[in-house]
């Protein structure tokens, strides 16, 4: 089970933007979770981009899980409406 208990189908309204990223993040990357839950943090995980870049969170932290950031990556440069970098 993930450390974090996500609820996949209703976001809370109270929950943070950086408390709903880390709750998906998490369950996207357990191995466990079904492909069809996956597809459904996705746009969770989209949809909280603009207001933790706007706080700055991505100026202090870096994820360290290779396939999360090249994805983040490519997420904030969509956002900014500039083409993604390669990683090098």
């Amino acid at each position: 089970m993930p450390p974090i208990s996500l609820y996949a189908k209703k976001p809370l309204a109270s929950a943070s933007p950086l408390a709903i990223f880390v709750a998906c993040a998490h369950q996207m990357l357990d191995p466990a979770t079904p492909e069809a839950v996956r597809c459904t943090m996705e746009p969770q995980l989209v949809a909280q981009l603009p207001a933790l870049r706007a706080l700055g969170v991505f100026e202090l932290f870096e994820l360290r899980h290779p396939a999360l950031r090249a994805w983040l990556t490519d997420e904030l440069a969509n956002l900014a409406g500039t083409p993604a970098m390669a990683a090098g």
